[in-house]
């Protein structure tokens, strides 16, 4: 007859292998593919009908050439003066947009650029703008052919930019897809949309467009252009959007590439946290200083995600604030294009913003926004991809199965490594590492972006 500490070690082990089978069990259903949400492929985001819904499909070329008096009115704002609270002794970016920089902002706004106007409504207009009605919404795009196809392959790109970005982010990007190069057999037919409610297309009247709906508003305007099958390409919400395409219409994905790749998934959240207290078993250790711990991580979020929390929570507040406050707007956007440049950069009192754009440049990006009046409608995506409903779809843990291709640039707010982008990329055939770069390659390194990306094509279509 066993002792009763025999019998005890029995039953503790046994207890141990149950709660080992159960624990595998559970971290396998964690990482178990998730089911496609039932969505409205045609679901209706426009103002309220009297009738039914007839969707016009005409794609017709679009003129984005700004009223004269919106010029004028801009013009007269930004002649009041300035009453600005002079910064901090010996303070950078740190406490925000430093006073003193935009002071001088404004200035080249008022005295250089706006003189200069036409000019630069011309350069705004280098590429071919259309516009067509997708489930109620006018959707303005870029739509660039390739400029020599000759002995190349050409393959459709839908490319997407994010907030506070615009179209204007891939002006130096676009023509080294459409021209091609040595690198690469292929050359890309570009379709870059205004993402719904930012520049030239309209918002939602309704809520609920967050990224899962504006997927398929994206995938839509590709069928209707005629593209049953292309790549994605984006950042920020581009990124997100794309991953959203990808997972929810495989038969429309030939590839995904993106510079801010992210899981979000309950197994990718996981694996996310047991990196930053087990490193060494998730990260390559020659890259291991591109990956936040999650100290620093949180400390992170709450230095730099402020503009996140306002936006998920009261989007219209902070539009109102913004909207024909172009003063105001130039300070909130730019602010970004300093610190998810190079956090370094906020140490800066002039932010570091020409070390790798010019205000020309900058100042584009902004008009956008001010003469459309779009900062409120593009604010509110945030509060739609935010919240449970969206949440609720789950389409973090549909994989993506089209191959994917993740590049990451030095300066980006955050990096996620292979290991945990596994279980939502299971095709993951490009990874790379970027010495320099921020949150904004195509507009900041444009060259480097192009060279990832078609170092990529050659491995999804060797």
């Amino acid at each position: 007859m066993p002792s009763a500490s025999a019998t005890f070690v029995r039953i503790l082990i046994g207890g141990l292998a149950i709660l080992v089978a159960v624990g595998y069990k559970n971290y396998r259903d964690l990482g178990a593919p998730g089911k496609r949400p039932d969505l409205d492929n045609n679901e209706y985001w426009g103002p309220k009908l009297k009738g039914s819904y007839q969707e016009n499909k005409l794609v017709s070329p679009y003129d984005i050439s700004v009223a004269p008096d919106v010029i004028g009115d801009l013009k007269a704002q930004l002649e009041r003066p300035l009453k600005l609270q002079e910064p901090l002794e010996g303070v950078g970016f740190e406490y925000g947009f430093n006073a003193k920089e935009l002071n001088k902002v404004v200035k080249y706004w008022r005295d250089s650029y706006l003189p200069k106007w036409n000019e630069r409504e011309q350069i705004l207009k280098k590429f071919k703008h259309f516009q067509t009605e997708i489930q109620g919404l006018r959707i303005h795009f870029i739509h660039a052919k390739p400029s020599n196809a000759a002995g190349k392959k050409v393959l459709p790109l839908l490319l997407m930019h994010g907030w506070p970005g615009t179209v204007r982010e891939f002006y130096d990007f676009i023509p080294l897809l459409t021209t091609g190069s040595d690198k690469s057999d292929y050359v890309f037919e570009v379709i870059a949309p205004s993402l719904p409610g930012y520049g030239w297309s309209q918002g939602a009247s309704r809520p609920g467009l967050g990224v899962a709906q504006v997927s398929v508003i994206m995938r839509n305007l590709m069928l209707r252009l005629g593209f049953n099958k292309f790549l994605i390409q984006g950042g920020d919400w581009g990124s997100l959007i794309g991953a959203n395409l990808a997972s929810l219409f495989p038969e429309n994905t030939l590839g995904y590439h993106s510079n801010l790749c992210a899981n979000n998934s309950p197994m990718g959240n996981l694996r996310q946290l047991l990196a930053s207290f087990f490193p060494s078993f998730y990260i390559d250790s020659q890259y291991a200083h591109f990956y936040k711990g999650l100290g620093d991580t949180f400390f992170m979020i709450l230095e730099e995600f402020g503009y996140a929390h306002i936006q998920a929570t009261k989007p219209d507040t902070i539009g109102t604030a913004l909207a024909n406050n172009p003063v105001g707007l130039a300070a909130y956007i730019l602010e970004k294009f300093s610190t998810w440049t190079n956090p370094e950069y906020k140490k800066l009192e002039d932010g570091g913003l020409t070390k790798h754009f010019t205000y020309d440049q900058l100042l584009d990006n902004i008009m956008i926004y001010y003469v459309t009046n779009s900062i409120t409608t593009s604010v509110r995506l945030y509060s739609e991809s935010m919240n449970s409903a969206q949440l609720s779809l789950d389409v973090d843990s549909v994989p993506v199965k089209a191959p994917a291709g993740c590049a990451r640039f030095a300066h980006e707010v955050a990096h996620t490594p292979d290991s945990v982008l596994a279980n939502k990329f299971p095709n993951l055939v490009h990874s790379t590492h970027h010495s320099d770069g921020g949150h904004f390659p195509a507009f900041q390194v444009p060259q480097q972006l192009y060279d990832d990306f078609v170092a990529y094509i050659k491995k999804a279509f060797p």
